[in-house]
């Protein structure tokens, strides 16, 4: 495990991720901005070698990569990379090339049976280890989600941990717009699950709820703010597309303050 997180280290993230980001010209910041505090502290303080970190919400992958940077799995000089000609840093999770990236999740809805799949091996092969899958809200308007929540209940997955990114928005508006569901756990108490609700940018409340014993699959509903961080892509369904201009990423990283 790597040092405790704290909150100028999410800081320093979020700018690298703004960066690295503006850099590429490349969109889908409030979205990434929303899981970064969660993938953060995924990775500093809950995944070690045994487990398995699965990012289904593919269009985080940037999020991802500056996690993985900020424990010095990938160097700077990789994250100049992102989005770029032969780059193995892809808009999405690649399929191989980075050791801490086990499945390529560009597609989103596929993530949440890869991860089952995966928990599911862990405990044929008596394989200790976690498994933590984070997924966002709009994905489980997809069928392919509940096949996989179908499935990882009726197995009993206790050592499957599934995240979802409670922004409420995705692509074409609101979530609540586009096929509500709202709030998503009331439709899923009837599964066989522990469900959580917690706040997505509170680390003392989602270690809480990393935390809680249990002996079924776990299901963690974060309440996020897409574009958390920065007041101009705040709760903005353009922060969910646009790439930064040169003036928007100075004021952002003014927002932001010093790391």
């Amino acid at each position: 495990m790597h040092m405790k997180l704290a909150q100028p280290d999410l800081v320093a993230a979020r700018k690298r991720l703004l960066k690295m980001h503006f850099e590429s010209g490349v969109g889908h910041i409030g979205g990434n901005l929303s899981s970064l505090d969660v993938l953060m502290l995924l990775l500093h303080e809950y995944v070690s070698a045994s487990d398995k970190l699965i990012l289904s919400k593919g269009h985080s992958a940037g999020a991802l990569y500056v996690a993985l940077w900020s424990i010095g799995h990938l160097s700077d000089e990789a994250l100049s990379t992102f989005h770029r000609d032969d780059t193995l840093l892809a808009g999405h999770p690649p399929a191989a090339g980075i050791v801490d990236i086990s499945f390529a999740t560009g597609s989103l809805g596929h993530g949440l049976s890869l991860a089952a799949g995966t928990a599911l091996a862990f405990r044929l092969l008596a394989k200790q280890g976690q498994v933590f899958c984070v997924t966002s809200d709009g994905e489980w308007q997809e069928g392919s989600t509940w096949e996989a929540l179908i499935f990882l209940c009726h197995q009993g997955l206790e050592n499957l941990t599934i995240i979802v990114d409670h922004n409420r928005l995705q692509g074409f508006g609101s979530t609540d717009m586009v096929a509500s569901m709202s709030p998503l756990w009331e439709k899923l108490r009837g599964f066989d699950a522990d469900l959580i609700v917690a706040p997505g940018h509170e680390l003392a409340a989602i270690r809480n709820a990393l935390d809680a014993p249990r002996a079924r699959p776990r299901i963690i509903f974060l309440e996020t703010v897409k574009g958390c961080g920065v007041k101009s892509m705040e709760n903005r369904m353009d922060s969910h597309y646009l790439p930064l201009k040169e003036a928007e990423y100075l004021r952002a990283l003014e927002e932001l303050g010093p790391s």
